[in-house]
């Protein structure tokens, strides 16, 4: 499939896309909650984004840090007195719009603190583009990398509704006016292990749904949005911490009932950088807020599950997450169970040592072919240095890592057995 696909992109220039009237205009709508550290090289990476048509909406989600007075005094901004504010969807009360003097596509909006699905609801009602691409404020586009998502909106005969790239880990590397100069690898562990579950969550994970036409988790840091169908179903929703994968979610599910065509998909070569926790503490809130948001928007959209009317996302994408959810409980009992039954006599050592072989090898298996099919396709790590110890890593990760991630998962399910609905913020400390 990536092979094919990087064939097929040796015959489409990617900066005749320019030249196409057919190019939509994009917004990038970027949701800041005391990112001090991180606000400012975020937006002047978007600035430096090769579109034509492009606009930059960062939204103050009431930060309480100098956030808001960083972005006034690095872009000349100046408070609107006279602004209208269209609530095409409806939000919280916003406090204040800002231009900039001297970047006329920047526009801030500062708002009440109510989380970011809300805040990125004020960015579309401020929104003029047909699309939009939401982008955490800790994150680096590179520069074509929505020209790479807009091919297939100007290629595609059916009309796209949403759309994911790659998301790439910037810890460690060397970036240098908002941009990606040197790419190296972490010299901590744990940035460097989850470098290895990226690569193969996206290569063998998304890419393999997007072969199925089954694509239905796209990371909220690095995805591009029909504005049209974003407002049709109602925006987006507060009441999930994952607000990135319910919306997917209910898009699929209204078309569906529409019966219309629709494309939501994941393209391989877009890429967006972002930082990871350094700290198992901070991994630990970002990984239970994910699974409790998945498990939130499987429950949300139950009826889809095992339902034909919603074709392979309800007969084998949602049953497939919602197994996955499973086997993390699975995994995280397995082990001692197994190993307590063999210690109290229950189970022989053959079956204890083909249990704990085939989990690992399993293991070893998607992390390597991941790590080799990134190596033969993209090469974004490009020393064979790089490629030695993402190989030792992809062995190590099943040796702690693996099992620390399950474990995470089992505690958000008990979140959301008892209904746990709070964000777990995750602090970033900025690129240096």
């Amino acid at each position: 499939m990536i092979l094919k696909y990087l064939n097929r992109l040796k015959y489409a220039p990617l900066y005749e896309i320019i030249r196409y009237s057919s190019s939509p205009p994009i917004s990038i709508i970027i949701s800041a909650y005391n990112e001090e550290n991180t606000i400012i090289n975020t937006v002047n990476s978007a600035k430096k984004v090769n579109y034509p048509f492009l606009e930059i909406i960062v939204v103050n989600d009431g930060s309480t840090d100098k956030t808001l007075d960083l972005l006034i005094k690095n872009y000349k901004l100046k408070k609107s007195i006279f602004f209208i504010y269209r609530q095409k969807i409806k939000t919280t009360k916003v406090k204040g719009l800002y231009y900039s003097e001297l970047y006329p596509n920047l526009i801030v909006i500062d708002k009440e603190q109510t989380g970011k699905a809300d805040s990125l609801n004020c960015g579309i009602n401020v929104s003029k583009s047909p699309y939009f691409c939401s982008v955490d404020a800790d994150s680096t586009l590179e520069k074509d990398a929505l020209l790479r998502l807009t091919r297939k909106i100007v290629e595609s005969r059916t009309p796209v509704i949403a759309l994911g790239g790659v998301i790439r880990i910037v810890n460690g590397i060397k970036v240098e006016d908002e941009e990606i100069k040197n790419i190296e690898l972490p010299r901590k562990c744990l940035p460097v292990f989850q470098i290895v579950e990226y690569i193969r969550g996206f290569l063998f994970g998304r890419l393999g749904w997007e072969t199925l036409k089954g694509s239905f988790i796209l990371s909220g840091a690095f995805t591009l949005l029909k504005k049209d169908a974003v407002i049709e179903v109602g925006g987006f929703l507060p009441n999930t911490v994952t607000e990135d994968l319910e919306i997917i979610a209910r898009l699929h599910q209204h078309y569906r009932l529409k019966k219309e065509p629709y494309y939501i998909g994941f393209i391989p070569d877009p890429v967006c950088w972002t930082e990871v926790p350094e700290k198992i503490s901070i991994l630990g809130k970002q990984r239970r807020r994910w699974h409790l948001g998945l498990l939130q928007t499987l429950w949300i959209y139950r009826k889809m599950l095992f339902n034909p009317k919603f074709g392979k996302i309800g007969m084998l994408v949602m049953p497939f997450y919602l197994l996955e959810a499973l086997g993390a409980i699975i995994e995280t009992l397995g082990y001692p169970i197994v190993i307590l039954s063999y210690l109290f006599g229950l189970l022989n050592i053959q079956f204890l040592i083909l249990f704990i072989t085939l989990a690992i090898v399993y293991g070893v298996f998607l992390s390597v072919g991941g790590i080799f099919l990134e190596e033969m396709s993209f090469k974004r790590y490009p020393k064979w240095s790089h490629l030695f110890r993402l190989l030792i890593y992809g062995v190590l990760e099943n040796f702690g890592y693996r099992q620390l991630i399950s474990l995470f998962k089992f505690m958000a399910t008990f979140q959301f057995l008892f209904g746990y609905k709070k964000w777990e913020y995750v602090h970033k400390k900025g690129k240096k």
